[in-house]
């Protein structure tokens, strides 16, 4: 025996990013995990309403996504 106890639990080894976000934003982002292949998603925590963690990989693509989300839903005053 080796003495090495499998507790069934994924280590990761690279930080994980925090997302400090509103509560649509956060809901935004819990879709788009629940949108991807159980393979792909990212989250790897929600602490709360506003707080989550992320797998580091995919900071650049939720920043983008809530930037584009955000563009396609901002009004511009009409000139």
């Amino acid at each position: 025996m080796s003495g090495v106890i499998d507790l069934g639990i994924e280590i990761c080894c690279s930080k994980p990013v925090m997302f400090e976000v509103d509560i649509p934003m956060t809901q935004f982002i819990v879709n788009m995990n629940n949108s991807m292949p159980s393979s792909q998603k990212f989250i790897i925590h929600v602490l709360d309403s506003t707080h989550l963690f992320v797998q580091p990989h995919v900071e650049k693509m939720i920043r983008s996504a809530i930037a584009q989300f955000r563009n396609q839903n901002s009004y511009e005053k009409p000139t």
